[in-house]
């Protein structure tokens, strides 16, 4: 049985997105904090600041954008996703992500927790 957990998230340091330019990453919650089953994480883009594109083959990402507002690849099509919105991208859908406004954008993205994590960068 997993012991509960209350973090708060400025106590949990802001590390560079692989790959990415002015953009950042804090797992919230995950194998560290005991969760068995799902990772929490929280994403951060600065105005300018973009992850290339990637898929992962096997792993599915339900997402929340908490402020801001920035351009989302998924597949083929380009969406404009702001603060209230929520997004599933299934596993194997290619993605990227584009902060083009004058606010940091800042999202949670839940994935489960597997034996392994494969992104395939393709750009």
């Amino acid at each position: 049985m997993s012991i509960p957990v209350v973090r708060p998230a400025d106590q949990v340091a802001k590390k560079p997105v692989q790959k990415g330019t002015n953009a950042f990453i804090q797992v919230l919650i995950g194998p560290d904090e005991g969760a068995p089953n799902f990772i929490l994480r929280k994403f951060t883009i600065l105005p300018g600041g973009r992850i290339p594109a990637h898929k992962h083959p096997t792993i599915e990402h339900e997402q929340y954008v908490l402020s801001g507002g920035m351009h989302l690849g998924l597949g083929e099509e380009v969406r404009e996703v702001t603060a209230g919105e929520a997004v599933l991208i299934p596993a194997g859908v290619a993605h990227w992500y584009e902060n083009r406004g004058s606010q940091p954008v800042e999202f949670l993205c839940v994935i489960p927790k597997t034996k392994s994590y494969e992104t395939e960068w393709l750009e």
